[in-house]
């Protein structure tokens, strides 16, 4: 499944990955990992302290990952609706849901500061980065001035945390893609035109 070339730790991360983003934390037993990886229980613990060091690790380039995919679409050249427009039009494994948001449904992440702090923090930032483009498309004359920054970044996480549980209900892209395009309405006709 992985590259030969790839470093044990990096195969464990990997797999680990993988494992929460399907099953959660709960459901991802140190054996799956090990198994799905390659690697030994010994070569395992020799790593990594432990499963929550290790989820801990994957959960942290997981939500790398996330910010680095975000930012490639919310830093496109254009209109602040445009960058907005990238961000909830980009490529998605719908079906999947979010890797990151989906952790927030997992008991065992939320009840721990460490484990949570890499969700919270990563949602956070998409927060505190929508709301800065929206700022910038009110000051250019954009989007209209009544729209509250920190509201519709907000408005915008939920969309797209609400429409991939939608999708994952419904077993179709069709209920997430229709709450995007439904955000975007909702934008436009709040724009300064």
């Amino acid at each position: 499944m992985y590259s030969r070339h790839m470093s044990t730790p990096e195969r464990l991360i990997e797999a680990t990955r993988e494992l929460l983003w399907d099953r959660g934390y709960v459901g991802t037993s140190p054996k799956a990992i090990q198994q799905q990886a390659g690697a030994g229980q010994g070569s395992m613990y020799h790593h990594f302290a432990g499963k929550s060091d290790l989820a801990l690790a994957a959960i942290r380039r997981t939500a790398e990952e996330l910010r680095a995919s975000a930012e490639a679409a919310l830093g496109v050249e254009g209109t602040a609706y445009e960058r907005i427009s990238s961000y909830l039009l980009r490529e998605r494994d719908v079906l999947r849901g979010c890797p990151v948001g989906r952790l927030t449904m997992d008991p065992d992440v939320i009840a721990g500061d460490e484990l949570r702090a890499p969700v919270e923090e990563t949602l956070g930032w998409l927060r505190g980065r929508l709301a800065a483009i929206v700022q910038e498309g009110r000051e250019r004359g954009e989007l209209s001035t009544a729209l509250v920054p920190a509201e519709i970044a907000a408005t915008i996480v939920a969309t797209v945390q609400g429409g991939y549980v939608l999708a994952r209900a419904s077993g179709s892209t069709a209920a997430f893609d229709a709450g995007m395009r439904g955000l975007l309405a909702l934008l436009r006709t709040n724009g300064s035109n």
